[in-house]
């Protein structure tokens, strides 16, 4: 069943009961990596493999996301700043035991690439905050093989 969360703002990165945070280098230019996370919504199942559905909902000023294994999302887009940092809300989900969600990716010029800094900031039920600790190293995988994969798609010639 889904239900509407805590309506948090960005700020929220910063003081999240749980916040997971993974960074990797790749080749790609940070315009490129902005625009494939930013404005290119249905491409996110091309390079990460955990999302099975992506689409851009109010105009870009929202997503709906599904990912494998059945949880969804309805997001608000909190901020997107050419080409430096896109973060989104959770406004709905089905996932157990969540009351805040907010997602951010920062960007910033490594050489001729970019240094992609992913924070999954949360707060829920005390078994779902056990569980998203728990799930860290899974998501550290994920993270890095969707960013490998997003450099590929992006730098290929």
């Amino acid at each position: 069943m889904a239900r509407r969360l805590r309506p948090v703002g960005l700020g929220f990165v910063e003081t999240a009961p749980v916040r997971l945070v993974f960074a990797r280098e790749i080749s790609a230019a940070p315009d490129p990596v902005f625009r494939a996370l930013a404005e290119d919504v249905p491409g996110w199942t091309a390079w990460f493999s955990a999302v099975t559905s992506a689409r851009s909902i109010g105009e870009g000023a929202g997503r709906e996301i599904r990912l494998r294994g059945g949880t969804r999302f309805v997001e608000t887009v909190l901020t997107a700043e050419r080409p430096e940092v896109y973060a989104y809300r959770v406004d709905v989900t089905n996932a157990p035991g969540a009351r805040a969600l907010v997602e951010e990716w920062r960007l910033t010029p490594a050489g001729d690439g970019t240094r992609v800094r992913w924070t999954f900031a949360a707060d829920g039920t005390a078994p779902f905050r056990f569980v998203l600790n728990r799930a860290r190293p899974g998501l550290g995988r994920a993270f890095r093989d969707a960013v490998t994969s997003l450099d590929r798609r992006l730098t290929r010639p």
